[in-house]
């Protein structure tokens, strides 16, 4: 129901487990899951209130209401008082690692390689990123989000 949500939230620096095609989504699994590795359970799902791991406080949850998604994104932010961070990777979550262009200038265009001189390498997926126009959306959105609570970052 939150991939938007958790993608945006790798984006900002953090660690974001989301529950995708294939896996198990069940509460009790999803429960399990934020009690085993410290997670804060995200959810549009009220139905989880009902999961005792909740309701005695062992899992900490937050109920993320139908929003747009720089509202959602805005309410967890200001909840938690999350700073900004060193980007993830937004499809895997792994960390980028800063990369030079020979690295990887097989992989991009010619172009590209000859206009940037800082590349970031997934070291989960192996995508290669740059800071290009997608970029300036991407960090327009989050600094919005952040206002003052930016730290100084890169993808």
């Amino acid at each position: 129901m939150l991939g938007g949500l958790a993608k945006w939230l790798r984006a900002a620096g953090y660690d974001t487990y989301y529950a995708g095609q294939g896996t198990d989504v069940s509460d009790g699994s999803l429960t399990r899951k934020a009690l085993e590795e410290r997670r804060v359970l995200l959810t549009s799902d009220s139905g989880f209130l009902e999961r005792k791991l909740v309701r005695d406080g062992s899992v900490e949850f937050l109920k993320v209401p139908h929003l747009p998604l720089e509202e959602q994104l805005r309410l967890v932010v200001e909840h938690f008082a999350l700073v900004r961070r060193q980007s993830r990777c937004m499809e895997c979550n792994a960390e980028l690692e800063v990369v030079p262009p020979g690295a990887v200038a097989d992989r991009v265009p010619p172009g590209v390689v000859r206009d940037h001189e800082e590349f970031f390498l997934c070291r989960g997926c192996g995508r290669v990123f740059w800071h290009g126009s997608h970029w300036d959306r991407i960090s327009g959105r989050l600094s919005r989000v952040f206002g003052r609570r930016e730290l100084p970052v890169n993808p």
